[in-house]
C-alpha cells in the first residue's frame, strides 16, 4: 500500500457533549493508510463505548493489516470487499463478546469506514453515522442513515424538516453488534483535489444542519484543525444532546495506484 501521509490531512475532534457524563464515540485517523473510522457505541453503562471501541481498533488493525499482505497492486473492487468484510468481522466479535459477558448484554455501535485508494474513497457504513463530502462550495451527504427516520422519508410518511424535530432520531435499522450477523453498505466513489470529507457521529448532524456545516467548513477549510473543533462546539452551542465526533480529510493531490511494469520501471528512473 502506498504511503498517503503527504496526499491527506486530517483532522479530529471528539466531545462528550453538554448531557452525557461520558463518550461512547470512537475514532482512528491515519493519513498514511488513507483509513479513516468512526462508531457511535450504544446499549448499557459503558458497554457503548466498549462496543465502539472493539469496532475502531479492530478493522484499524486487521484492514491495515489486510492491505499489507496484498502482493501486487490493490483494485478498488478488492477494497470494496475488503471493507465489507472487516465492518463483519467487527461484527461477529461485538456479538460474540455480548453474548458471552454479561455486562455487555445488548451493547451495539454505528460505524462508518472510509479508505483512500488509487484517487477513489470506498465507504462502508453501518446505522446513522455519516460522511459528507465538501467539493467546491458544496456540501453533499454521501451515505444514507440505516434509521426508521431516512424509512419514513424514503416512503414520503414525513419530510426532511419534520425528520428533523422527530422523537425518533435514535432507532437505527442496523447496528454492529446486535445481530449475529449484519449487512454492511459498501460503496467507491472517485475522488478530486481538494475535497473534503467529513465522517460525523449523529451527535453532530442532530444538532448542526447541513447548511451550518457547509457554512463552517467553507469559511475555515483553510484551518481543518479549527474546522473540527468549531462544528463540535457549534453542536454544544445548540444544546450538545448527544456525544459528538469529527473527522475531516483533505485530499491535498491526486493519489493514482502504481500498476504494471511500465510504472514500476518508469518510477526507477525518477
Amino acid at each position: 500500500m502506498a504511503d498517503l501521509s503527504n496526499v491527506l490531512e486530517i483532522a479530529t475532534a471528539t466531545h462528550s457533549g453538554m448531557v452525557r457524563s461520558h463518550n461512547e464515540d470512537s475514532i482512528i485517523a491515519d493519513a498514511a493508510a488513507g483509513l479513516a473510522v468512526l462508531a457511535d457505541g450504544m446499549g448499557g453503562y459503558n458497554a457503548g463505548e466498549v462496543a465502539s471501541g472493539i469496532a475502531v481498533a479492530m478493522i484499524s488493525a486487521e484492514l491495515k493489516k489486510a492491505l499489507a499482505a496484498i502482493t501486487g497492486e490493490l483494485d478498488v473492487a478488492t477494497a470494496v470487499r475488503l471493507v465489507g468484510e472487516h465492518a463483519v468481522r467487527a461484527n461477529n466479535a461485538i456479538f460474540q463478546a455480548s453474548q458471552s459477558q454479561p455486562q455487555y448484554a445488548g451493547m451495539g455501535t454505528t460505524l462508518v469506514v472510509a479508505l483512500w485508494h488509487d484517487d477513489h474513497m470506498i465507504v462502508g457504513h453501518i446505522g446513522d453515522s455519516r460522511l459528507y463530502r465538501m467539493r467546491g462550495s458544496k456540501l453533499e451527504q454521501v451515505t444514507r442513515d440505516h434509521s426508521l427516520l431516512q424509512e419514513q422519508i424514503d416512503s414520503g410518511l414525513i419530510t426532511k424538516e419534520q425528520a428533523r424535530h422527530s422523537q425518533n432520531k435514535n432507532l437505527v435499522t442496523r447496528a454492529v453488534g446486535i445481530d449475529p450477523e449484519v449487512d454492511a453498505e459498501v460503496h467507491s466513489y472517485p475522488v478530486q483535489a481538494g475535497d473534503i470529507y467529513l465522517l460525523c457521529s449523529d451527535g453532530l448532524n442532530d444538532m448542526v444542519t447541513d447548511e451550518d456545516m457547509e457554512l463552517t467548513l467553507s469559511s475555515l477549510q483553510a484551518n481543518l484543525p479549527l474546522a473540527a473543533e468549531q462544528l463540535v462546539q457549534q453542536a454544544n452551542d445548540n444544546g450538545g444532546r448527544d456525544n459528538v465526533s469529527v473527522i475531516l480529510v483533505r485530499v491535498l493531490k491526486s493519489f493514482p495506484a502504481r500498476s504494471g511494469l511500465v510504472d514500476r520501471m518508469k518510477s526507477w528512473f525518477r
